[in-house]
């Protein structure tokens, strides 16, 4: 029988050693932040997007928290040695390394996946830079090694992503629904002949309809 690596083993691995990619689905799932500052606000608001009921701890909770609405929830108290076990997902944000790793044991320890921020050596993953255009989700990571050029690189494609790419997603999955809808598969059709044309070209001058009709004759010549 193969013995499995212990959880202290697993909590060696660097950070900055090869990283997996995953989107994480956290909507009705319970997330702790450790820390109220302006820095935990930036995560809660994050985690907030992707539908998660985040509760915070921390000696103070910046007004902006206490601000939103039921999905947050907020205790100005310090950390509780053990309560990362209770969450499915930890974040720390509280810029003091004792803390952390008080927070990084309990998490380790419970098999709870946890990031401290600025803190990599107390993390079991990192988290990208992000743009979002509706259901469009973009990131960009350097494995946790320049948070500075993956925060620079999410401006380009903030500046390149406009409105209009929403747009496109909205018709190529309503197209996609359709063909499924009739039985037949997605696949072997010229999705990439449509974007490579000028599709979002006509999207940017409020042509939609045009654009719809140009995906269907692409997918139709399939």
């Amino acid at each position: 029988m193969t013995k499995l690596p212990s959880r202290r083993q697993w909590a060696e691995v660097p950070v900055g050693g090869p990283q997996y990619p995953v989107n994480l689905c956290l909507a009705g799932r319970p997330v702790l932040v450790v820390g109220g500052g302006h820095i935990a606000v930036r995560k809660v608001e994050g985690l907030r997007q992707a539908g998660a009921r985040v509760h915070v701890v921390g000696p103070e909770v910046d007004e902006a928290i206490k601000a939103m609405d039921e999905d947050v929830s907020w205790e100005e108290r310090p950390y509780r040695r053990g309560e990362a076990g209770g969450f499915r997902l930890v974040i720390t944000a509280t810029g003091d390394r004792t803390v952390d790793q008080e927070v990084y044991d309990d998490a380790e320890a419970a098999g709870v996946w946890i990031n401290s921020a600025d803190d990599p050596d107390r993390c079991s993953f990192t988290l990208p830079a992000v743009v979002r255009r509706g259901p469009l989700t973009v990131t960009v990571s350097t494995g946790g090694h320049s948070p500075a050029l993956a925060s620079w690189l999410r401006a380009q494609f903030e500046r390149e992503l406009g409105p209009e790419y929403e747009i496109l997603l909205q018709l190529l999955n309503e197209a996609r629904s359709a063909v499924q809808a009739e039985g037949r598969s997605t696949e072997g059709l010229a999705w990439q002949r449509a974007l490579d044309s000028d599709m979002l070209a006509l999207i940017r001058g409020g042509r939609i309809p045009e654009a719809r009709e140009h995906l269907l004759a692409c997918l139709s010549s399939s």
